[in-house]
């Protein structure tokens, strides 16, 4: 028996709040069964598949609107593609940019809007894949079923290290190696493993300690009853169901473990059928793309079918809720759209577009003016920096040439006025005299 539930809450940065609030909602809604008395995991996988499904119907719904509007866009796209068909020129790309981006304003949408809507899709996708597949690490009451087990095991370290010996507890060996009391205790570790063991590690881990039979016994009692749908045991796969079915006689439980892969294939086969598909244009390389994406519309579905085959059986049954609600919410979605006059939506699409490039371009202009002013102030600093500088150099010409004149004109007048040049000392002392009266002379 292999129940395919991991205890440890996912960890992964900013991923494991989504985790952590789709974990509060499973909680949620396995605590209300359990007060009306049907605490069963695999109704309660398709109301948290329901409640799921409405909360992002808003997303839903526009990326739905995308791809019907999508159909309209591409015939106009190819036609300007074929236009500029050759053309590899600089301007006759640019041209054809700009008119391939009016046709998307026109119809009001992007041509990255699908990749955004799967950016934002598929954290919440992955998030719910892991809630499903960690449900005791998010359900208290799952939880709960392995404490008197998973105490006896932990007290005993000759249990722990036959636990760790298990096949499928390999994925857990660095865990072990972790334990720290906090973010991984022994005790969560060894659920980990116990939801991973096969019948035969559980008869394995009986026949070495025969005290822990009886809680061995009560354990998967409880998960049985939790995992109890429509006399299918969700926890096992279907193709472990089904080989023990056929080979005890209970044909009809191997059937049903049957139709759950194989509802699940369909269900995603009509959800494909249900989404607009492009259309294909094998002149264009878009149309080859369309081709290959049709393919892996095809394909996918093959593989829903091989992977609920050896994924627990809970798993299965998660993609076939999804599928069927998504399915109705496409049907009822897809005659609103088809309802809308497309006329009026292209219309006010167009003004607001206008509306779009007038203050695109409004902006852009004042991006140049504030560009260009700040060019001119700084070719103006630069221009009085040399000024100033060339200004400076002047003065300081007319300075030096200055006082070169007042010291000739002092050197001559102390030639001429001074009585006395025979000593150094007496013709410092005239000189000095020379320079006063000159500038007295020039102040007057």
């Amino acid at each position: 028996m292999n129940f395919g539930i991991i205890l440890s809450q996912n960890q992964t940065p900013i991923f494991k709040y989504i985790v952590w609030v789709l974990g509060k909602i499973m909680e949620g809604i396995f605590w209300l069964l359990d007060k009306i008395g049907i605490p069963n995991i695999g109704l309660a996988i398709i109301i948290f598949t329901i409640v799921v499904n409405l909360c992002m119907l808003p997303l839903t719904y526009k990326q739905q609107k995308f791809s019907k509007l999508s159909q309209k866009v591409n015939p106009e796209i190819n036609v300007i593609r074929k236009k500029y068909e050759g053309k590899k020129d600089q301007d006759s790309q640019m041209s054809m940019n700009n008119e391939i981006q009016a046709v998307y304003g026109k119809y009001g949408i992007s041509p990255t809007g699908s990749c955004l809507f799967l950016l934002i899709q598929m954290p919440i996708l992955f998030a719910l894949y892991r809630v499903i597949y960690q449900m005791p690490g998010y359900v208290h009451k799952i939880r709960e079923a392995f404490d008197p087990l998973v105490g006896s095991i932990a007290a005993d370290s000759k249990a722990v290290e036959l636990v760790r010996s298990f096949k499928n507890s390999a994925m857990f060996a660095k865990q072990f190696d972790k334990i720290d009391g906090v973010k991984f205790t022994l005790e969560n570790t060894i659920v980990d493993c116990l939801n991973r063991a096969s019948s035969s590690d559980f008869e394995t881990l009986k026949a070495g300690f025969s005290n822990l039979s009886g809680q061995i016994d009560q354990t998967l009692s409880l998960l049985h009853r939790y995992n109890n749908f429509l006399g299918l045991n969700i926890g096992d796969t279907p193709w472990y169901t089904m080989r023990n079915a056929f080979a005890s006689g209970a044909i009809l439980l191997g059937i049903g473990a049957i139709l759950i892969p194989l509802l699940a294939g369909a269900t995603q086969w009509l959800n494909v059928k249900l989404s607009p598909q492009p259309q294909n244009d094998p002149n264009e390389q878009s149309g080859t793309m369309a081709s290959s994406m049709k393919m892996m519309n095809y394909f996918m579905p093959l593989m829903s079918i091989w992977f609920c085959f050896t994924l627990p059986a809970g798993m299965g049954l998660y993609w076939i809720a999804s599928a069927v609600v998504r399915g109705v919410i496409m049907v009822i979605m897809n005659k609103k759209i088809d309802k809308m006059d497309f006329e009026k939506l292209i219309a006010k699409n167009s003004v607001k577009n206008e509306k779009k490039i007038a203050k695109r371009k409004a902006q852009q202009e004042k991006f140049a003016a504030y560009a260009n002013m700040n060019t001119k102030k700084i070719s103006s600093t630069v221009n009085s920096s040399s000024s100033s500088s060339s200004s400076t150099t002047d003065n300081r010409s007319q300075y030096e040439k200055r006082r070169s004149d007042i010291a000739k004109k002092a050197g001559s007048v102390s030639t001429k006025d001074s009585p006395t040049t025979s000593s150094s000392g007496g013709g410092m002392m005239a000189k000095a005299n020379a320079v006063k009266n000159f500038n007295e002379k020039n102040n007057k």
